[in-house]
């Protein structure tokens, strides 16, 4: 039985893979690396098969939901690791963080992460943020890193999948439910992830319809998180306002779409929380308190179609 397994899924990211896999050896404990190659048509599969040391599995194009959780069921390690095939890990965080869920009995290690641009030169270091309620934390009160910067023990997480239907969001809402089931959290106060930060088009990136098919994912993770935790007596005004933090932008982003949809968001925001206020100041601000959310992001709408054509 390894210590550790790394799932690493990829698609027609063979430009970057090799690095990824890489940094995931050299450990004093033991590491399975589990790669899903999800119907890469760039040679990946060929790549893969001429390796030493990893598990390799081939399955047709369903996606990286699918294929982290194919991979999953294979698992051998008592921890699991998710790593992005443009991402990396950083030397020794593998075994650190190791010994830290040993240690403390964590269900949970997380840590801080590097971002990096496409040519690995350093963006800014993102240290883990101290914060005394998981949950608020990933709801959006503060920074909470990037989930291939934890280590999840396998026997906690048996039971919360990556779910297809959230696609473009299932990191997100794979570590909200984590968090739901009050996991032992240890820290790691190093980075564990160097993480990319690319220009062009990656798994994460969207546009057009695509990115308003995000935006909708996204309210519906903190829809059904937000409903969850209230039935369970949970949903304390703390984590009300940490979710606030981040479904007013995303509000405000729908807008640009689909102001009915935006609108409806925010009809639900002020459902949960009657005292909301918009966060807005200045003139922006005066704008909604006078014209209200419809009007003001319609003058926004022209304001943007002005300005770019």
């Amino acid at each position: 039985m390894a210590d550790i397994s790394i799932i690493i899924p990829t698609y027609n990211r063979l430009w970057c893979l090799p690095a990824a896999i890489e940094s995931c050896r050299h450990n004093k404990c033991a590491v399975e690396i589990i790669v899903i190659d999800d119907g890469s048509t760039d040679g990946t599969w060929v790549w893969l098969q001429q390796q030493n040391g990893i598990v390799a599995i081939q399955q047709p194009n369903q996606g990286k939901c699918v294929a982290v959780n194919n991979a999953f069921e294979k698992a051998q390690g008592k921890y699991i690791r998710f790593l992005d095939s443009d991402d990396q890990v950083t030397p020794e965080a593998n075994d650190e963080q190791l010994g830290l869920a040993e240690a403390n009995s964590a269900d949970i290690v997380v840590s801080g992460y590097r971002l990096v641009d496409e040519n690995q030169q350093l963006i800014r270091d993102q240290p883990w943020t101290i914060c005394d309620d998981f949950i608020a934390q990933q709801l959006g009160e503060c920074d909470s890193s990037h989930y291939s910067a934890y280590l999840f023990k396998k026997s906690f997480i048996d039971d919360v999948p990556h779910r297809p239907d959230y696609a473009y969001r299932d990191d997100r809402l794979f570590v909200l439910e984590a968090a739901l089931k009050h996991p032992k959290v240890a820290v790691h106060n190093e980075f564990a992830l160097i993480h990319t930060e690319h220009r062009q088009e990656r798994l994460q990136v969207t546009s057009g319809l695509k990115h308003s098919v995000q935006n909708t994912q996204h309210w519906n993770i903190y829809k059904t998180i937000l409903a969850q935790l209230k039935r369970q007596g949970e949903l304390t005004p703390r984590r009300l306002k940490a979710a606030e933090k981040i479904l007013w932008p995303l509000c405000h982003w729908m807008a640009k779409v689909d102001i009915n949809e935006a609108s409806a968001v925010l009809e639900w925001i002020k459902e949960l929380d009657p005292e909301f206020k918009i966060p807005e100041a200045g003139v922006l601000g005066q704008l909604y308190n006078k014209l209200g959310f419809g009007a003001t992001e319609r003058l926004l709408r022209l304001r943007r179609l002005l300005k770019y054509g």
